[in-house]
């Protein structure tokens, strides 16, 4: 079952031309842009500020006994630490992410079609 659905997805336009193609993972590693640092930064203090806002609101709804600090207040934290790693996100580029999926796939469908033309142990 598994090898006929990978059949199936091999014949899609994305996973063919990932099989054609030469990516290599030494195509990531390039000397990252000052555009890029600042965008995977972005995206790192997205996280720092994510959750750990969301807790702290939590916390300070606690204390001082008011559950609009928390209602309010964390999903606020919450959708700017998300507008912060989505504008990090495309400073830092899309390029290197569509590399590495496209090697991935190249990768592992070959991997997995190999395995599929082998002769099947007897049962």
């Amino acid at each position: 079952m598994i090898r006929k659905i990978t059949a199936s997805l091999a014949k899609t336009r994305y996973i063919r031309e990932a099989l054609e193609d030469p990516t290599e993972l030494k195509d990531i590693w390039k000397q990252p842009s000052t555009r890029m640092i600042i965008g995977l930064s972005l995206v790192g203090f997205s996280y720092i500020i994510g959750w750990p806002a969301v807790a702290a609101m939590g916390i300070l709804s606690v204390y001082f006994g008011e559950p609009l600090i928390a209602l309010v207040g964390g999903p606020i934290a919450y959708g700017i630490s998300h507008l912060v790693f989505l504008f990090g996100a495309w400073l830092a580029g899309a390029q290197h992410a569509q590399i590495l999926i496209r090697y991935t796939t190249k990768v592992f469908f070959k991997k997995i079609l190999r395995h599929g033309t082998e002769a099947s142990p007897p049962t």
